[in-house]
C-alpha cells in the first residue's frame, strides 16, 4: 500500500502565487540605475558617495513614465535627497522626511547653492591655504566617540580641526556650509576607515588593536590632497561657462524650480502629521532589512557634525528597525498615535500586520531558528518582526497622504536568514492589489487608485 503525503505550499509561496500575474521584469532598468552607481559621474550628485541611495535617473524614469505633468512628490526616507532634487529639475514640488543628520546636511548644502555669491566663493577658495596656515589660536576640535577614535592620521586631524575652525568664522553662512561640506565628503578618503555594510573597516596602519586578516585600504589621501580635489570638483560643477555644468543647465532651463521642503525627523512620527490626499507621487527606499547600521557606517560624518555618544545611540534607536540593536517601538507608537487622537488607526495597522499569514510564518520560523541557535545573532528575529511592523505603519500613512490617482515606487531588496528567504517585496505589498516592477534590487510599484490601505 502506497501512503500519500500531502505537501502544502508555504504562506510565502501562496503570496507569490497570488501576486504572480502582477510581476514584471523591467529589462531596461539595471542594478546601476537602482543603486547609487549611476550617480557617481553626475554633476552635484557625485559630490558625496551615499551608497544606500538610488540614482537620479531612476527617479526621472518613473516620473516621465507615469506622470503627465509635475505635481507634489514625497520621499519619506529622503537620504541625501536624490528624489527631491531630481524631481525639482523636472518642475515638481518636492518634500522629504529624513532622520539621519548626514542626509539633512547634504540636502541643506544643495539648497545653499541657490544662495551663494559665486565670486566670493572663488575668492575665498583662492586664499584658503594661506588663511589656514595663519590660524593658530582658539582651534575647535572634533570630539570622537568610541567607534571613531584614532580614525585619522595626526597631521590630517590637525588640518581638519583648523579647517572646521576657519569655516565657523566665515560670515557668509552659505559659503561656510559649502566649504564645510567639502571636508565632510572626504572623511573616508583621509581616514584609516572604509564603510563596509554593518560597520567601519579599519586599515592595518591605524592605532587600533586589530585581529584577523590585515586590511589595506590603499592610499590614504592627505587632507590637503583630498580637499583640493573636492573643491575643484565642486567649482567645476557649479560655476557657469563650464562644459556640461549642471548649474548652467539649470540656469538655461525654462522649467521653474520650486523650493525643496525638508522635514527633519522620523517618518513614523512625521507622516501622520501630513494632510491626506496631498501627494501625486512617492518615490522612496527605506533601509533594507539587512542589519546595516547607518549610525556606524556614517560615524565619522556624525562626529564631524558634532554628535556625541549619547546622541548617536539615541539616533540609532529612533531609526527604522533594521539592526539587531534596535529595540521595539510598539509602545512608543501606541502612545504617539493616542497623543494625536488616532488610536483607532494604530489598532487598524496592528490588525493588518497580524492578519498577514506570510509575516506570521516568517516570524514563527525565525523564532524556531533562534531556539535552535541557527541564527548568527539572536536578535535577528526581533529585528525582522519590528522592521515589517514599523513599515506597516509607514505604508498605511503613505497610502493615506497619496491622492487616489497617485503613484508610489518603493525600492527594496529581499534577505535571507538561517537559510530562509524573506520576500520583503511581496510582504510589504501583499495582499493589496499591486503592480510590481522588479529588477536586481526589488522595486515595488503601486498605483494608489488600486491601493487598499
Amino acid at each position: 500500500m502506497i501512503k500519500t503525503i500531502e505537501i502544502f505550499p508555504s504562506e510565502r509561496q501562496k503570496l507569490f502565487d497570488q501576486l504572480s500575474d502582477k510581476l514584471e521584469t523591467a529589462y531596461n532598468l539595471s542594478r546601476k540605475v537602482v543603486s547609487f552607481q549611476a550617480n557617481k559621474h553626475e554633476p552635484i550628485y557625485r559630490w558625496f558617495k551615499y551608497k544606500e541611495g538610488f540614482s537620479s535617473a531612476l527617479v526621472k524614469y518613473f516620473l516621465a513614465e507615469y506622470s503627465t505633468k509635475p505635481g507634489k512628490i514625497l520621499d519619506p526616507f529622503a537620504g541625501i535627497g536624490t528624489t527631491l532634487f531630481a524631481a525639482q529639475e523636472l518642475g515638481w514640488q518636492s518634500y522629504g522626511v529624513e532622520l539621519l543628520p548626514v542626509g539633512t546636511f547634504v540636502m541643506q548644502t544643495r539648497q545653499a547653492l541657490n544662495e551663494i555669491d559665486i565670486d566670493k566663493l572663488r575668492a575665498i577658495t583662492k586664499k584658503l591655504w594661506s588663511d589656514l596656515s595663519e590660524l593658530k589660536n582658539n582651534i575647535n576640535h572634533i570630539n570622537h566617540i568610541s567607534i571613531t577614535k584614532d580614525a585619522f592620521p595626526n597631521e590630517t586631524e590637525e588640518y581638519l580641526n583648523k579647517y572646521l575652525t576657519y569655516c565657523s568664522n566665515i560670515k557668509d553662512k552659505h559659503i561656510a556650509t559649502i566649504l564645510k561640506f567639502a571636508a565632510f565628503t572626504v572623511l573616508e578618503e583621509i581616514s584609516y576607515t572604509r564603510k563596509d555594510g554593518q560597520y567601519l573597516r579599519w586599515d592595518y596602519r591605524s592605532k587600533r588593536d586589530l585581529s584577523g586578516k590585515p586590511f589595506d585600504k590603499g592610499k590614504i589621501l592627505t587632507f590637503v590632497e583630498a580637499l583640493k580635489i573636492k573643491l575643484n570638483q565642486i567649482i567645476q560643477d557649479i560655476f557657469p561657462n563650464q562644459t556640461a555644468s549642471l548649474f548652467e543647465q539649470f540656469e538655461n532651463s525654462s522649467i521653474e524650480k520650486k523650493p525643496v521642503k525638508i522635514i527633519e525627523g522620523s517618518c513614523l512620527e512625521e507622516l501622520p502629521k501630513l494632510d491626506s490626499d496631498f501627494f501625486d507621487f512617492i518615490i522612496t527606499s527605506p533601509p533594507y532589512c539587512n542589519r546595516y547600521d547607518y549610525t556606524r557606517t556614517y560615524a565619522l560624518e556624525l562626529i564631524f557634525l558634532g554628535y556625541d555618544n549619547d546622541q548617536v545611540r539615541n539616533l540609532r534607536q529612533s531609526m527604522l528597525s533594521c539592526t539587531v540593536e534596535n529595540k521595539e517601538k510598539i509602545e512608543s507608537l501606541r502612545q504617539f498615535y493616542a497623543s494625536i487622537g488616532q488610536g483607532e488607526v494604530f489598532e487598524k495597522v496592528i490588525n493588518v500586520y497580524n492578519d498577514s499569514e506570510a509575516m506570521r510564518e516568517v516570524n514563527e520560523i525565525l523564532d524556531e531558528l533562534k531556539k535552535l541557535k541557527k541564527l548568527n545573532n539572536s536578535n535577528i528575529a526581533r529585528m525582522v518582526k519590528n522592521y515589517f511592523l514599523e513599515l506597516c505603519f509607514v505604508i498605511y500613512e503613505m497610502a493615506r497622504i497619496t491622492k487616489s490617482n497617485g503613484y508610489c515606487v518603493m525600492v527594496n531588496d529581499n534577505v535571507r536568514y538561517g537559510g530562509e528567504e524573506i520576500p520583503v517585496d511581496l510582504i510589504l505589498s501583499g495582499p493589496r492589489k499591486t503592480h510590481y516592477i522588479t529588477f536586481f534590487n526589488s522595486a515595488n510599484f503601486w498605483d494608489q487608485s488600486q491601493f487598499g490601505a
